[in-house]
């Protein structure tokens, strides 16, 4: 114990309080780089500073009661079967149900109630709820959430969220203020509370009339046994388990935060979806799947300013020691991977090998002698062509770079299995003397930033094009070797990095890199996880603005180009944008993915 640190030790007492307040033996805390959640009994949170400054503990413990309270006192089988199909009444029905479960705890210890104010601070900061600049800017059930916590346990409404809550309050309580005073009575009923809060949402106008009676009737056959329980849950998840499993591949095992935000994938909740339940998920834009069609000729893509732009180096964005920190949080999340990394770098490795494999020219005059050959050799010692030349095969000069999607819908698994990839690629490809470059792309704030505020400035002019600060990341030269930059993809896990993207230009700025570049063969590999979404931009231009442009920049590499263009999708289909294109889920998924596409490219004929 005397050699432990403060931090191990924190952890330690987090990890037995959160397994004493669910009831659970088998709760496992661990520390997040990331946004928080909750896998079964696995808890991850907050990450706090080495010297354990108060507020972090608080944040820290906040969610570990949270996760806690929700194991101990949630019925995901029960909460699934009557969910609406609705996505926006589905959030709010979620919002209330996690309001329900933490109120049982605030209601009781004091204590949780502070924790939870923390860890409910937190979750606010980067809610659009905080940025709200409208009625229309706030997410209903981030509002209502807050309203309903306020009603059944009496803490105040974060200061952050205040204005956003008072743009709705009148609205939502005018339809549903009598809803309150009967979810109160009903804390810890969870069926009760359940069919209460349906009523809650038909009254605000977010579900339809005509489901009532079927989700009466599921209710009903809840009470004939444990058996018949079972069996409903089954039933009932065909309406909410096609999003079961989250685009890291992590099950959601009961979690209707996590069934929440997947459902919120329309347009339409940009504002309003993805909010809340986990952290900075609040601000991921939402990957719109629109059907294609050909290119407009009058499309002409423009950059209203780029003056606020930057191509940094990873290093100059934070300091050396945050830098260990997040590689060795990096570092931890490989541990339980070095089998699977062995194996796809010793593939990888193989194959890539195989085409530099020597060939030789027999029946030469001198050279090394021929073992085939010994027989002549004896019967015909004057015979002089018993001997063999190596020959190389050419294996032409490689570069290989990795543009990875820092944007915010990568949080979490998405963006852990990047920067995994990115070290095993790295590390594989300098072993076989192929240079590799690493770069990432996002913006520098949400919402437009800098270029947004100069447009304001000048009055609004119509059609601005991009209107967002560009921040291009250079993780890894590509004359720079791994073991100087490995330090440098830690980044990647670096809370409030990741915001949006601009997926065109960061790709023509990778190309252009390339094509300065002296090999002879240059591919360029981007992970991403689907489309362009900027809100500043989309909210002044067409809807497919920055879709159409990274289209035709796809096209112009593809036909025109000597770069080889590849893509991994991590969670979401990109084979609608790239020819050579291929998805995956988890990094289980890298060998039949990465490694297939990446040695594929090199057998290409030349």
């Amino acid at each position: 114990m005397a050699d432990q640190s403060p931090l191990d030790r924190f952890k330690q007492a987090l990890t037995g309080a959160s397994r004493a307040l669910a009831r659970e033996p088998e709760v496992e805390v661990a520390w997040s780089a990331d946004s928080p959640a909750a896998a079964g009994k696995n808890f991850r949170v907050p990450l706090p500073g080495r010297n354990l400054p108060p507020e972090q503990a608080r944040e820290a413990r906040g969610f570990a009661d949270s996760f806690s309270l929700k194991l101990r006192h949630h019925n995901s089988a029960l909460h699934g079967r009557n969910a609406p199909a609705e996505p926006l009444a589905r959030a709010v029905y979620d919002a209330a149900e996690q309001v329900r479960y933490e109120a049982l705890g605030a209601n009781n210890f004091s204590g949780i109630a502070d924790n939870l104010d923390a860890a409910i601070e937190l979750r606010t900061a980067s809610d659009p709820i905080a940025r709200a600049q409208s009625a229309d800017d706030v997410p209903l059930q981030s509002a209502l959430g807050l309203i309903l916590r306020e009603k059944l346990t009496g803490r105040p409404i974060p200061g952050r969220a205040q204005a956003g809550v008072a743009m709705v309050r009148s609205w939502i309580e005018d339809r549903a203020g009598a809803d309150f005073d009967a979810l109160a009575l009903s804390l810890d009923d969870q069926k009760a509370f359940q069919s209460l809060a349906l009523d809650m949402l038909r009254h605000l106008e977010l579900t339809r009339e005509d489901g009532k009676d079927s989700g009466d009737d599921e209710e009903g056959e809840d009470e004939e046994g444990p058996d018949d329980s079972e069996d409903d849950g089954d039933d009932g998840a065909d309406q909410p388990d096609p999003q079961a499993v989250d685009m890291a591949g992590e099950p959601a095992d009961g979690d209707s935060d996590g069934d929440s935000e997947s459902e919120l994938s329309s347009e339409e909740e940009m504002a309003d979806g993805d909010v809340g339940d986990e952290g900075e998920e609040g601000m991921m834009p939402v990957r719109p799947n629109r059907p294609w069609t050909d290119l407009p000729d009058t499309f002409d893509y423009k950059v209203y300013t780029d003056r606020f732009d930057e191509i940094v180096e990873a290093p100059e964005l934070c300091d050396h020691e945050e830098l260990d920190r997040l590689r060795a949080y990096l570092d931890s999340q490989l541990q339980g991977l070095q089998g699977i990394v062995t194996r796809l770098a010793n593939r990888l490795q193989r194959r890539l090998m195989a085409q530099q494999n020597r060939s030789w020219d027999f029946d030469q005059e001198e050279g090394i002698l021929d073992a085939a050959r010994l027989a002549r050799v004896v019967t015909m010692p004057g015979h002089a062509l018993s001997y063999k030349v190596e020959r190389d095969v050419e294996f032409k000069d490689t570069i290989v770079t990795l543009l990875i999607d820092n944007s915010g819908s990568m949080r979490g698994r998405p963006i852990s299995i990047a920067a995994i990839s990115a070290d095993i690629l790295a590390r594989t490809l300098e072993r076989c003397g192929v240079k590799t470059e690493i770069l990432g792309f996002t913006t520098r704030a949400w919402k437009g930033g800098q270029s947004r505020e100069a447009w304001l400035a000048e009055g609004k002019p119509a059609h601005p094009g991009r209107l967002n600060d560009l921040r291009h990341i250079i993780y890894k030269k590509a004359d720079e070797p791994w073991r100087r930059a490995r330090r440098n993809l830690g980044l990647m896990m670096r809370e409030g990095l990741l915001k949006e993207n601009i997926d065109g230009e960061a790709l023509q700025w990778a190309h252009s890199r390339l094509l300065a570049r002296p090999e002879d063969r240059r591919i360029l590999m981007v992970i991403s996880d689907g489309a362009p979404v900027d809100d500043s931009t989309l909210s002044v231009n067409n809807a497919g603005y920055l879709e159409t442009h990274l289209r035709k920049t796809i096209d112009w590499i593809e036909r025109l180009s000597p770069v080889q263009l590849v893509a991994i999708g991590i969670g979401h289909d990109v084979t609608r944008y790239y020819k050579r294109a291929v998805t995956i889920m988890d990094v289980e998924q890298l060998g039949g993915a990465i490694i297939e596409q990446l040695a594929g490219l090199f057998e290409v004929e030349n």
